[in-house]
């Protein structure tokens, strides 16, 4: 930004010469087109003759106005040729494009640190048809960052703000230490009370401290590493077909969440006759009330009475599933922008 204040410094000094140098020729009787003629001939020493004869006056007028100009013409032309020839003026127009990409961005995610955690997960996000919107301080790290981004510290509220925090939908904290995330979980949920977090901890200890921060949820990638290693000692088959079943779209059959809207046709009916565990439906495999913050109750019973607000995981195929989001009045992308 202080190349753009160059430029603009300069571009601004260039005008105000030749604004003054035009009124000065002008005072000395010289028509207005001929006055800013003789002004641009002068600071870009062309050496035209002048336009008029020149008494003392003029003379001495166009010696220190060449000087002053001259002396102005160098600076900005020195300042843009610094910026084209280091690459400052096409990075500072890819920056402005960006910025203006960044305001028009509403239900976005924001992932803070872009680490390996935080690429799988803006990877995995961008599949789900959020936009992604990528915050690190290095930019050197972001220089294969596939999504819009943000140089800067995340923890830092003016950069918050130019991410649109108060937009969003979800923010990740992802960052080199628990310390920082903490911080940052404190500063988005300040800023936006609705968003969702989602905070990455490196020791058990922070997970609590994460949590009372504001975090939605905490995940623990070496815990959950240690839990997949496990399931794929002892049933590897059933962590093959869950994660084919979330991340693959070219399977037959999805395992999804679905959430009831108040004044649906699921809301206030029972699991028989929202046409689940029926043949033709999806398989509702449970169901969580409490707006979804509830104990989940397995394999529920055909008269269970679905509320609004609950949330039912259902296994089935594509088909089926958003036959039932539409029956439960589920939005996801909307849903994640509340």
């Amino acid at each position: 930004m202080s190349r753009a204040h160059g430029i603009l410094r300069g571009l601004s000094l260039l005008t105000a010469v030749l604004v003054v140098g035009t009124v000065g020729y002008m005072l000395f009787g010289i028509d207005p087109l001929d006055a800013a003629y003789q002004s641009v001939t002068t600071v870009t020493t062309i050496g035209f003759r002048e336009v008029v004869p020149f008494g003392s006056g003029e003379k001495i007028f166009t010696m220190v106005f060449a000087l002053v100009g001259v002396g102005a013409v160098l600076y900005t032309l020195t300042t843009l040729l610094e910026s084209i020839v280091e690459g400052h003026l096409a990075d500072l127009w890819g920056s402005r494009r960006m910025e203006r990409e960044i305001e028009r961005l509403t239900g976005h995610a924001i992932v803070c640190g872009w680490g390996r955690v935080g690429r799988a997960t803006s990877h995995q996000l961008a599949k789900s048809g959020l936009d992604i919107l990528v915050i690190d301080l290095s930019p050197e790290r972001l220089s294969d960052c596939p999504y819009r981004q943000i140089v800067g510290d995340a923890t830092d509220d003016v950069v918050l703000g130019r991410a649109g925090v108060d937009r969003a939908s979800t923010l990740v904290a992802s960052l080199e230490n628990d310390a920082l995330s903490v911080y940052l979980v404190l500063s988005a949920r300040a800023l936006n009370p609705s968003i969702t977090i989602i905070a990455r901890s490196r020791t058990d200890a922070a997970t609590a401290k994460l949590e009372r921060a504001g975090a939605n949820r905490v995940v623990n990638p070496q815990r959950i590493g240690g839990d997949r290693i496990a399931a794929f000692a002892l049933q590897p088959h059933v962590v093959d077909f869950l994660d084919v079943a979330m991340r693959d779209s070219g399977v037959e059959f999805r395992l999804e969440e679905v959430s009831v809207a108040p004044g649906s046709t699921v809301a206030g009916s029972t699991v028989r006759s929202a046409r689940l565990q029926e043949g033709g439906g999806a398989l509702l495999l449970a169901l969580r009330s409490g707006g979804g913050s509830g104990a989940f109750q397995t394999n529920p019973a055909p008269d269970t009475v679905i509320e609004p607000g609950d949330v039912v995981i259902v296994v089935g195929t594509l088909a089926q599933i958003e036959a039932l989001r539409a029956d439960a009045g589920d939005r996801p992308l909307e849903r994640r922008t509340r």
